[in-house]
Order: C-alpha cells, then sequence, then structure tokens
C-alpha cells in the first residue's frame, strides 16, 4: 500500500487476502505460553527494524503474519531504536520549514492547493478617552477677612454636666432641614468659637415643627438667644422656643387660612399677641427663680412656611436682635423691619379689606403697646423691645435668610461673607445639610458669637 493511497502490488496482495479471505482457516493460540520477554520481542519487533536490514520490510510477528506499516518509505522516516535521540544542538541545525506559498498553485492531485493569506494587521490601540471633569463647584472658606479668628475652628472644652440634671446639657451643633410646598428650608445652630474654648453650653436655641397635614399645614422655624454673661442663658431661649411653638401650634388652623387668604393685618395682630404671651412667661419664669427679667430673658425670631405649595407668602415675626435677609437676582438685601417700619413690603396678590388703615392693620400704628398683658407677665423694666413682622411674597430664584446676631453682625460687618455665601447659594439647587453647615461656620476675626441660621429657597 502505497503512501499516495494507491493499491499495493505483488506480493503485498498474499498477506492481504490471507488475512481478510474467510477461507484462510485461523492459526489459533500457540501450543506453548508465552512468556514476557516473548511478549517484549513482539512489540519490539512491531515497531523497530531487525538489525541489518535497513530499508527492508519488518519481520513479521511471531505466531502470525505482521502488515507492513506504512511501506518502506515510512519505514526509513521513523526513528530508529538504536540510533542517536536528536538533541537542541541538533535542532538547530536541522534545515528551516519551508514557508507555505503564498500563490495560487497545484498539487499532485491536480487540484488548486489551499492558499495562506496573510494575518491581518492588528487593531490601532484606541485612543485614550479624555478625562472626566468634576463640576466646578466653590470651596467653603475657614474664615474671611484680614486674618485667621484667634480661637480653634472646632470644639475644644465641653460644657460641665449635673448628673442629677442631664437634660440640660445643650449638643454644640443642632442641624434639621425639610421641603414643602415650594421652599426648601435648611436650618442650624452652632456654638461659638468663645463659648468652645471657654467651656460654655450654646446659648442660641434653635426650634422646627410641622403642624398639621397636607396643603394646610404650617411649618415653623423659632430661633431664640439667652442673655449674655447669665448662668441660665441657654434654658431661657430654650423655653421661650417652646412656648411659641406650642402657641402657634394650638392656632396653625387659623393662622394657615390668614396667611392663604393674605390678612396681613390679623397676623401681624394674633402674632403679635401669642409672642408676648410666651415673653411673659419666660418674665414670670425668672420671677419664680428670684431672677430680675434681665438675667432670666432671650430674643426670639420666627419664620412661618406654609406648605401649600400654591401660597409663597412668608410671615417672620420676633423680638431682639438678628438678621433678616434675602438674596434675589444675585444680591442680597437687608430686610429687617425697623423700628417705626409699618408691614414691609405689601403682599402681592393677597389682602384683606382696609381695616383701620390701607393696608389693614390693625396695630401698625402702635408696634409697641400689645393687647393687655397676661396675669403670669409682671411690669417689665425697662421697656420692652419692639415687635417686628414682615409678610411678603417671595419670587421663583430667591433665598430668604433669618439668623440670630452671631450671624447678622458679620454679614453686615464684613463684605467678603455676603459675598461668599452669595457665590455658594447661587447654584439652582439648594445645598445638603453638611453643605449648609460649613457655609455657616465661615468664621470671621472679631465674631465668636454662637450662629443660628435658618434659610428657605424657592423652587
Amino acid at each position: 500500500m502505497s503512501q499516495q493511497g494507491g493499491r499495493p502490488a505483488g506480493h503485498s496482495d498474499d498477506w492481504w487476502r490471507q488475512l481478510y479471505d474467510d477461507t484462510t482457516e485461523d492459526t489459533g493460540p500457540t501450543r506453548t505460553p508465552e512468556s514476557l520477554d516473548d511478549r517484549f520481542a513482539s512489540a519490539a519487533d512491531a515497531v523497530t527494524e531487525p538489525p541489518g536490514a535497513p530499508g527492508g520490510s519488518p519481520a513479521p510477528r511471531r505466531g502470525g503474519a505482521r502488515p507492513p506499516r506504512g511501506g518502506a518509505d515510512r519505514a526509513d522516516a521513523s526513528p530508529r531504536a538504536d540510533g542517536p535521540v536528536p538533541g537542541p544542538r541538533d535542532a538547530e541545525t536541522a534545515p528551516p520549514l519551508p514557508l507555505p506559498p503564498t500563490g495560487p498553485t497545484t498539487s499532485a492531485t491536480g487540484r488548486p492547493a489551499p492558499t495562506f493569506a496573510e494575518p491581518p494587521p492588528p487593531f490601532p490601540p484606541p485612543p485614550p478617552a479624555p478625562p472626566r471633569l468634576a463640576p466646578v463647584t466653590p470651596t467653603p472658606l475657614h474664615h474671611v477677612g484680614s486674618g485667621p479668628p484667634t480661637y480653634e475652628p472646632e470644639p475644644t472644652a465641653l460644657p460641665p454636666a449635673d448628673p442629677d440634671d442631664l437634660g440640660d446639657l445643650v449638643a454644640d451643633t443642632v442641624l434639621d432641614g425639610a421641603h414643602y410646598g415650594a421652599c426648601t428650608l435648611r436650618a442650624a445652630s452652632v456654638r461659638g468659637d468663645s463659648a468652645r474654648y471657654r467651656g460654655e453650653p450654646r446659648r442660641d436655641a434653635l426650634f422646627t415643627a410641622r403642624f398639621g397635614t397636607g396643603d394646610t399645614a404650617l411649618v415653623l422655624v423659632a430661633m431664640a438667644t439667652g442673655a449674655r454673661a447669665t448662668a441660665g442663658a441657654h434654658r431661657a431661649a430654650a423655653e421661650v422656643c417652646q412656648w411659641i411653638g406650642r402657641a402657634v401650634g394650638r392656632s396653625h388652623a387659623r393662622l394657615a387660612e390668614d396667611i392663604r387668604a393674605g390678612r396681613r393685618g390679623d397676623l401681624k395682630s394674633g402674632l403679635h399677641r401669642l409672642t408676648d404671651r410666651s415673653l411673659g412667661k419666660l418674665r414670670a419664669s425668672a420671677a419664680e427663680q428670684g431672677l430680675l427679667p434681665d438675667e432670666y430673658a432671650a430674643t426670639l425670631r420666627c419664620l412661618l412656611l406654609p406648605a401649600d405649595p400654591g401660597c409663597r407668602t412668608r410671615v417672620f415675626f420676633g423680638v431682639g436682635a438678628g438678621g433678616l435677609f434675602r438674596l434675589r437676582d444675585g444680591a442680597w438685601q437687608d430686610i429687617e423691619p425697623q423700628f417705626g417700619e409699618v408691614t414691609g413690603e405689601p403682599v402681592l396678590s393677597f389682602g384683606s379689606p382696609p381695616a383701620e388703615t390701607p393696608a389693614g392693620d390693625r396695630l401698625t400704628m402702635d408696634l409697641g403697646i400689645p393687647t393687655p398683658p397676661s396675669p403670669y407677665e409682671p411690669a417689665p423694666e425697662p421697656p420692652r423691645e419692639p415687635f417686628r413682622f414682615r409678610a411678603s411674597v417671595a419670587r421663583p430664584g430667591d433665598t430668604l435668610l433669618m439668623c440670630t446676631g452671631g450671624l447678622a453682625e458679620p454679614l453686615r460687618g464684613e463684605p467678603e461673607l455676603p459675598a461668599h455665601l452669595r457665590e455658594r447659594w447661587a447654584a439652582a439647587q439648594p445645598p445638603g445639610l453638611a453643605a449648609f453647615l460649613a457655609d455657616t461656620q465661615v468664621r470671621v476675626k472679631g465674631y465668636a458669637d454662637d450662629r443660628t441660621a435658618a434659610a428657605v429657597w424657592e423652587a
């Protein structure tokens, strides 16, 4: 049998017929069993040629004929068992393998030989991705002004604690927020640098509450500052916030209706009365403790926000120092009501029928004369501070800021601070709680009091 698949000739047909002819009898088993040596010799004969017969046909197996394995040509190509094994050096001197043809050729069978195409060029590396640019946002500052403040920027000493009155402890920082109607609220109260250094409690108090549900709900933000250099200043501030919160909560339905209807005169009258009653209870508490009214007193500033998205009226009222600012069209406006000012800006698109004045404010001309004092209120000396009131309609994009004196004074005294806050709060979205806290803590040399602020962003 040739390598080209042709039929064998000559004596090769004889052993082929003997192997597959049905008339040939089986040789059967040998008379004597083969030993292990016989089997090894038989296996060796099957893969090697007998010595001295180069190029000849391999010897037949013992006990039977063995067909040739590919003819004489293949036998010569197979390695000899007794010949040397080629090593690495021999491989280096071996002739190189022929390369495949690059053009169409004809094989021995007359058919065109397969062609080998050149390998495709490697893909070029992708261009580097452009760097992702983070949105540019103003970086919060630690301080503004001519230099850093004297005190450390972080809390140092804690206030002393009484084991029998742990409820009297005040946290260093309070943070709160909400979203109702068309406005977003952020509020924070932070202990001042001097109080942190001396281990004194925060004299400012912050109170936020929602009364009612749905569009008739009313949000109250109240903040107070206790008298300076008094032992119970933080308690006085907390008490007056709770009392005004209780008073507003009990009257929230009527107040919310007056705000939606634009009854500015009724609002001013009612809120004036609720404020005086709350401060009267604070003076009564001072008398019960054997303290003078000035030793247990506090300022009070409040903001009412209706939850109705169709009502943008914002009502401010209070007594004492502080600030009320508005950021509109990229500029800050100081809209703190001053003594002798009636009601501030008119409430556009709202209004009740005129009563004693064209604006309908029955107590406009007598800001310092409230309704008759309650039985809880002794006559104060010196005279009280005037009641402050403002009701106005917010515009989309406005930011309303109410704060205590600790932030209002540096806003009025250091131009860099309002400029920084204008840059920080000019974004379309209001800041988060952490960002708002960082903004309200930007310090100014020479201003080390507590800071309490509530800001409202109008959608």
